[in-house]
């Protein structure tokens, strides 16, 4: 990946900073530019000359998570805590791409372990998140590679992930259906047990204030 500055002649002094593949921008602008003459577009007209280049940056920095090791990510910043209460960081932001029709889905992942003997810095728990969903994915596998990623590293007494999503796949086309809502959920360890898990789905409900 190369890490590119561009002047914005408009504003003096503005840089804007990206972050891509030349090999692979060129490469995927070219099959871009292709798509819009098979879809019946102009990509010669003036408001299409850079829109190749532009989607395959987009793309590459939609679906980073495949340059991202989330186990790295996590054991990066574990420390030795002597503590053994939920630890929760909930309504974490996802953007991913659904993998049948490249679409987005788009909501929350709610995440919480109980440690045994090792905690993690909270923001790597949103990152782990994000280095999953930055894939071609299905909210199913999603919710189970983070679980499975957080149990593996950490290796806690239990793991608990929900996920809600919305997706453009049932909006856009398909059933057309606006509000619709897919909730997935995965557990290991304590939160198998019925009061662990209510009080996990109590405490991912309440709203702060």
């Amino acid at each position: 990946m190369s890490l590119k500055y561009s002047l914005n002649s408009e504003n003096s002094g503005y840089r804007k900073v990206e972050l891509y593949d030349e090999k692979k921008t060129e490469a995927l602008g070219q099959h871009y530019h292709s798509i819009l003459k098979l879809v019946g577009e102009d990509p010669g007209r003036e408001g299409l000359l850079k829109t190749p280049e532009r989607v395959a940056k987009a793309m590459q920095f939609m679906l980073q998570g495949y340059e991202q090791d989330p186990e790295k990510i996590l054991s990066s910043a574990m420390f030795r805590e002597d503590y053994k209460q939920m630890v929760i960081v909930k309504d974490i932001e996802i953007y991913s791409m659904c993998e049948h029709h490249m679409l987005p889905f788009i909501g929350k992942a709610h995440v919480g372990y109980i440690p045994n003997g090792y905690i993690t810095g909270l923001s790597k728990i949103a990152r782990v998140v994000d280095a999953y969903a930055r894939r071609l994915q299905v909210q199913e596998r999603l919710t189970t590679q983070i679980k499975d990623c957080i149990q593996k590293t950490l290796n806690p007494l239990g793991v608990a992930v929900v996920i809600e999503a919305q997706h453009l796949c049932m909006q856009m086309r398909g059933v057309e259906k606006q509000h619709s809502v897919s909730t997935t959920s995965d557990f290991t360890g304590a939160f198998e047990r019925v009061a662990t898990r209510e009080e996990f789905i109590r405490l991912i409900s309440t709203k702060m204030g």
